[in-house]
């Protein structure tokens, strides 16, 4: 059994904890005052008593939200109608990480790291390049994401251990999975949602979806296949070398006296892993368990991690007393979660975001096509930064975009709908997953959008074209 050296596998810096709290203490300040700047205003309601997004009422009584609750919104934000979903992904955070804590200090990272690295530590650019796509087809076919954070320590253990970083892994996991999301094929949350929504089949001219996939997927290969050259030629220009380094200290200084067998404890891991992606698999291609994925993964690895724990290094109470340390190494990741999700909050107490999206949709009337579509796109940006589910902006988005006429196809409108959404989640710091990961691998948020920027300056342009060619060819 591994000694325990005392540090959590989530380890947040104090310098990247004050910058991202900083940076969404000032959007929540921002989303205050603009409640006093904006106009209330509400949807109206059909005879059913659902919201007509095609209706809009203005509330002149509504003068911006209360100021106390504006302070206390990142805890009041946990009572809203959106409380239970952020508890869960709170829960899940905190019980993941304490599980992969368990798998790091019984050796399971290492001997399945050590299992992987040996066999592809020659071929290095082929495992980027193929781990790099099943994550984008996580994305793509099934809508994971948020459930992705369970793979990230293990893909930065394994960028490490073949000679890149762990920022390598965070690229050929999350971020992939970012563009998978935005390259929707058959995502539950994007495409098939807002089909549904607006009425259309979504396998009509899927073969252009396909076309999307594989561009993006070139696109995000070339920034990955880029930063591991650059970095292989001179280790420092990594953007985690010094977390790395510790990552590498720790694992020396923590050798075991006595060495436990590292083929049973992979075993051990290779199932539980397998069996927890399985899991994910099934209950987001079912419907009737599509709601409950969290819930069953939080289940999952809070029993199988602790008894996947137990079974490789015998000793309970070590097992615990490393999952308890997993789980005080996370909690200030929960600032993040409460301090993104206060912003939708105070917009929505505030009763401005009726208002934004009517007059922002207003812009759209009696515009070119190519305009009509470059507006429709910038409104979505717009609004991923303030709301960060998917499902809720399918909602609200297509269900106007169904009631309106402007001029582009169905198929068209969840395309660019996809594309908003998609990205956004690996570049805007109202997402909590981004927010997160950073975090686990220690780079500061501001330092990712620097780095990034190149990658996403070009994903703008190629996106816009991929626009403009559909509407040319009749998509």
């Amino acid at each position: 059994m591994k000694k325990d050296n005392g540090k959590a596998l989530i380890n947040i810096s104090k310098k990247t904890f004050i910058q991202v709290t900083a940076l969404l203490l000032a959007l929540v300040a921002l989303s205050v005052v603009l409640t006093y700047v904006i106009p209330g205003g509400q949807f109206g309601t059909t005879e059913n008593g659902e919201v007509d997004y095609s209706q809009y009422i203005r509330r002149d009584d509504i003068k911006g939200i209360n100021v106390l609750k504006g302070v206390f919104s990142p805890v009041l934000v946990f009572f809203s109608s959106n409380g239970l979903s952020l508890i869960m992904l709170s829960l899940f955070l905190l019980i993941i990480s304490s599980s992969f804590q368990v798998m790091n200090d019984v050796g399971g990272i290492e001997a399945l790291i050590g299992t992987v690295s040996d066999k592809f530590r020659n071929r290095k650019t082929l495992l980027t390049i193929v781990v790099s796509f099943f994550f984008m087809c996580f994305g793509a076919f099934l809508g994971l994401f948020e459930e992705m954070l369970t793979m990230l320590p293990i893909m930065t253990m394994l960028c490490i251990a073949i000679g890149y970083d762990s920022f390598t892994g965070f690229l050929i996991s999350i971020v992939a999975c970012g563009f998978g999301f935005a390259s929707a094929i058959t995502n539950p949350f994007t495409v098939l949602l807002a089909s549904e929504i607006i009425d259309v089949n979504p396998m009509e001219h899927v073969y252009y979806r396909f076309i999307v996939f594989f561009v993006m997927y070139a696109l995000l290969i070339g920034f990955i296949l880029l930063y591991t050259r650059k970095i292989t030629k001179d280790p420092l220009k990594s953007l985690t070398y010094e977390h790395d380094e510790r990552i590498k200290a720790a694992k020396n200084e923590t050798e075991t006296e006595q060495r436990t067998d590292k083929k049973r404890i992979a075993t051990v891991y290779s199932v539980f892993l397998l069996a927890a992606l399985a899991l994910i698999i099934i209950c987001s291609s079912l419907s009737a368990l599509r709601d409950y994925t969290v819930p069953i993964l939080i289940a999952y690895f809070l029993i199988f991690g602790i008894l996947a724990g137990i079974i490789c290094g015998n000793k309970p109470k070590f097992v615990f007393k490393s999952f308890l340390k997993g789980l005080v190494g996370a909690l200030p990741t929960l600032a993040f979660i409460a301090l993104a999700a206060a912003v939708k909050y105070v917009f929505d107490e505030g009763a401005i975001m009726p208002t934004i999206v009517w007059q922002i949709n207003n812009l759209t009337a009696g515009k070119n096509i190519f305009v009509m579509a470059l507006v429709i796109y910038l409104i979505i940006l717009l609004l991923e930064f303030f709301i960060s589910s998917s499902t809720a902006k399918a909602i609200l988005v297509m269900g106007i975009l169904a009631a309106t006429s402007v001029g582009l196809s169905k198929s068209m409108l969840v395309l660019i709908y996809t594309f908003a959404d998609g990205y956004t989640n690996v570049i805007f710091p109202t997402s909590p997953v981004l927010l997160i990961s950073l975090s686990m691998i220690e780079v500061d948020y501001f330092k990712w959008v620097k780095k990034s920027l190149p990658l996403f300056a070009v994903n703008v342009i190629v996106v816009l074209a991929l626009i403009a060619l559909g509407i040319i060819i009749g998509y």
